[in-house]
């Protein structure tokens, strides 16, 4: 098993080969994140590299009071969410152009607003739960993600979000319910009929 803490250590005093050790273990998960929050391959890569890039620099912050990974996942999630926040104020562009005829035809680039998932998902349920995933609160997409990715605990989502677990249930349970309505107001499945992430049988 790896001595995470012999490895910071060693990146603490300057041997910076040792940090690709951590990133070894550790990029699959962290691209997983990335690509669950933002749907895209490419997005998800570029993600990943600045959340390894953030913690390569943050590093000498880390006090060892969690696990390395959680603080990862923190670090990962935050870089997530602060891109989804940004894609969001960027507003839907249309362009004007002229077709063979004279006429004028608008053309509309990719609706920032849309959600990029749908490019990964095959099926029409998941489809339109990932339509229904884009138009949550970041933070209810960000718990129902960290929730999928690896099966984590709540425990685990309590640590990277500095939340109580109490606090992840509930704030899970509304995300859950929101997630459901939103279904519904779209003209699709229940809950039952449809893939909404839920609970595990052997949840904490």
């Amino acid at each position: 098993m790896m001595d995470e803490k012999a490895i910071i250590e060693q990146v603490l005093a300057g041997d910076n080969d040792a940090f690709g050790l951590l990133v070894e273990a550790y990029q699959d998960r962290v691209y997983n994140l990335a690509l669950r929050m933002c749907g895209n391959a490419d997005d998800a890569f570029d993600l990943a590299q600045e959340a390894f890039f953030r913690a390569w620099r943050g590093l000498s912050g880390f006090q060892f009071e969690s696990a390395f990974s959680t603080w990862l996942f923190r670090l990962s999630s935050n870089v997530c969410l602060d891109w989804l926040r940004a894609k969001r104020r960027r507003p839907t562009v249309s362009l004007t152009t002229v077709d063979d005829e004279d006429e004028e035809v608008q053309m509309e680039l990719p609706d920032p607003g849309k959600s990029p998932e749908e490019l990964l998902l095959a099926s029409e349920d998941r489809k339109a739960l990932a339509r229904a995933m884009n138009e949550l609160p970041v933070e209810y997409r960000q718990i129902l993600t960290l929730r999928a990715i690896d099966d984590l605990s709540y425990t685990e989502i309590a640590e990277i979000l500095k939340l109580r677990e109490g606090t992840v249930k509930s704030r899970l349970s509304r995300a859950r319910a929101a997630l459901r309505n939103k279904l519904l107001q779209n003209g699709n499945k229940t809950e039952s009929e449809t893939s909404i992430p839920s609970e595990r049988r052997d949840a904490p």
